[in-house]
């Protein structure tokens, strides 16, 4: 943990032995410390309230005063177990009815893993740590909200109370993040999308579902135009992929049945063995057998062993043929037989499963090895802002920053070990090239890798890969001079990532985009290319998307910019403003819109007979970007007055000098 983690993780125990001092009865899930704050989960028949934070902040600044040690005590599961059974734990003392959240917690703490207690004062929890040395080392702290949490994040388990709250070193630090929250509630991407009529969602549509209206589409069309100039002069590829795809490719890719929970349902369709195995039944027996065991197609259930991982049917026909083989090495015919119209009945009406696409990797494995490839091909970088879904929980869904459709900036770079550090340095420059378009001054790459005792398990089997790859990334990272911290045990199944972390204007952390090194999947997939010395060898690949998803990135930007964005990106660039209703103003305007427009300017004119304050506030308050106000004297001289959301009145300039300005700064990107 972090210096100020460990603070606020000792901040929650403070709070559990406030509460315990109010309601001796509470029971105790989990207290950790979480992005900006602290929470702690409990049982109690009292429900809290904001009106209590006053009672139990008072009971957690006497804890505070008292400035009891944090005292770390090992103990046995036997021990351990004693304690919970006797209430004593994450309790004052002991009591009648046990501690069963902690005693849930221990019998699941795998054997041989070491287990501590921490004290407080009267206070004892089931806690690994670590803590500050004494409760009066916590600075300023506040209580912020109750919310409504299943135990372990399961709906079948009990719901708790979750009561939150924040922690700093200092008041002055505290008071400064409460500022900045209430400057965040003001940019807040749903109030401001739906004041700017940006994106809304339906409940006919489905909930994560965002609808993009006009203003928004916008914002997307920008985004993408970035993207693909940027990667057409980097040399990427533009490709595109189907929304769905057949189960056979994510259990392929590995993604099946290990992240089958953030995947839709499958749809399901009845289907003949000849959309399988794309198989004449009218060929003989023995052709169509010949089809059949070869085919790479999941074995169905019905046929495999129980417990067994999913295989396909010629893996399943392989060792089942082995068994057969007797000591002279010939099959027994009638067995044969028999299991190849078993798997040709079942086939017949099989279910045929298709997936929303949850991820567009294993598309663009499908494209790589669609054709041979040579190592002259290499790098091939495929980019796609693919469409994908995914099944957030509904409690998880927010806004846009958590969605179950969206549109990724997404690309697949294939490549030898050899160009490895030079790829991933271009991604890495990509990133800083639209840190800077944006305006994005604050940014930290945090690079997970895997933990070597869980290789085979939480991670893909292949250690020397690991360890090569991992330091491959390190030294991209150091010798680019990229801000970056290293976190193990974070890494995707098949290679180490790196997770950006961006911060707004007015300094909210967000993650937006990933970079991940996979030498896992290709290798899945049989994807290969022929070398130099004409033998076959499996590519790396980068999966990058710097600029994530559409929905995450736009609901940054929109706090970012806080509705005020740059000239370029703006939905309504430029609104021509007339003071008067005269023929030969109305004309004027309507000439400069038409110059706009025909440059693929987003311009508006305002022609209404409101006088020029109104129309000046009303264009403020839409955030139109730049207006150019007319009047006679303005049409006389062939110029416009020049007005910047924000900014206020810039002056006169020539029509033509105003029309140049405009043009060079929307091509430029100008912030």
């Amino acid at each position: 943990m972090t210096e100020i983690e460990t603070l606020r993780h000792s901040s929650a125990h403070v709070l559990a032995t406030a509460i315990l001092r109010i309601w001796p009865e509470a029971q105790f899930a989990a207290g950790p410390p979480v992005e900006n704050g602290f929470y702690y989960d409990l049982d109690l028949p009292h429900r809290i309230t904001p009106e209590d934070f006053a009672r139990i902040e008072e009971e957690m600044k006497k804890e505070i005063k008292a400035n009891h040690r944090f005292e770390r005590m090992e103990v046995s599961r036997d021990e351990a177990l004693k304690l919970a059974r006797e209430g004593a734990l994450a309790a004052l003392s002991g009591r009648a009815e046990p501690s069963r959240f902690k005693l849930d917690i221990i019998e699941n703490i795998p054997d041989g893993e070491v287990i501590t207690l921490y004290r407080n004062g009267d206070f004892t929890d089931l806690c690994a740590g670590p803590h500050v040395s004494h409760t009066g080392r916590i600075g300023a702290f506040k209580l912020t909200h109750v919310a409504s949490a299943y135990y372990k994040g399961d709906e079948r388990n009990p719901q708790l109370q979750r009561i939150y709250g924040t922690a700093f070193k200092n008041k002055t630090d505290m008071d400064a993040y409460f500022k900045m929250l209430e400057e965040a509630r003001k940019r807040d991407h749903r109030k401001l999308g739906r004041e700017m009529e940006l994106f809304c969602f339906d409940d006919d549509v489905g909930p994560g579902l965002p609808l993009w209206l006009p203003k928004g589409a916008v914002l997307i069309e920008e985004l993408e135009k970035l993207a693909k100039e940027t990667e057409f002069a980097a040399g990427y590829q533009r490709v595109r992929t189907p929304h769905i795809a057949r189960e056979s490719m994510y259990v392929c890719s590995g993604h099946l049945p290990y992240y089958a929970e953030s995947m839709f349902p499958p749809m399901e369709l009845v289907a003949d063995a000849n959309a399988f195995l794309n198989i004449d039944l009218s060929k003989t027996l023995d052709d169509l057998e010949k089809k059949i065991f070869e085919s790479n197609e999941p074995l169905l259930e019905e046929l495999a062993s129980p417990g067994s991982e999913q295989v396909t049917i010629k893996e399943a026909t392989e060792s089942f043929w082995a068994k057969l083989r007797s000591q002279d090495n010939q099959l027994d015919e009638t067995a044969r037989k028999a299991f190849f119209l078993r798997i040709l009945r079942r086939l017949q009406g099989r279910i045929d499963r298709y997936y929303l696409k949850a991820m567009n990797c294993p598309h663009h494995h499908k494209i790589f090895g669609a054709v041979p490839r040579s190592y002259r091909e290499l790098p091939l970088r495929l980019a796609e802002y693919g469409n994908c879904y995914r099944y957030e929980q509904s409690g998880e869904l927010f806004g846009l920053m958590r969605v179950r459709s969206m549109q990724m900036n997404d690309a697949h770079i294939y490549c030898t070990e050899d160009q490895f550090e030079a790829e991933f340095n271009a991604v890495n420059q990509m990133y800083l090239k639209y840190f800077k378009i944006f305006g994005i001054d604050k940014y930290l790459m945090r690079f997970s890798t895997h933990d070597p005792e869980k290789v085979g398990q939480k991670f893909v089997g292949e250690p020397e890969l690991w360890i090569k790859t991992e330091e491959m990334v390190r030294n991209v990272l150091k010798r680019s001079g990229i801000n970056y911290v290293e976190v193990a045990n974070e890494a995707a199944f098949y290679g180490p990532k790196i997770d950006v972390q961006v911060w707004s204007a007015i300094g909210r952390e967000f993650t937006i985009a990933t970079n991940q090194v996979d030498f896992a999947v290709p290798k899945r997939f049989g994807l290969v290319y022929k070398d130099r010395d004409n033998t076959e060898k499996t590519p790396l690949c980068i999966h990058r998307a710097p600029l994530g998803t559409h929905e995450r990135f736009i609901g940054f930007l929109i706090e970012h910019y806080a509705g005020n964005f740059p000239l370029w990106l703006a939905p309504e660039q430029v609104r021509i403003l007339t003071i008067g209703d005269e023929e030969p103003l109305v004309e004027f305007a309507k000439s400069i819109h038409a110059e706009l427009r025909s440059h693929e300017v987003r311009a508006d004119l305002d022609l209404s007979t409101d006088k020029i304050n109104g129309k000046i506030q009303r264009a403020e308050q839409q955030k139109v970007h730049t207006m150019l106000v007319i009047g006679k004297r303005d049409l006389e001289s062939g110029a416009v007055s020049v007005r910047v959301h924000g900014r206020g009145n810039l002056g006169a300039k020539p029509r033509a000098e105003a029309m140049v300005d405009i043009l060079a700064a929307i091509k430029e990107r100008r912030g």
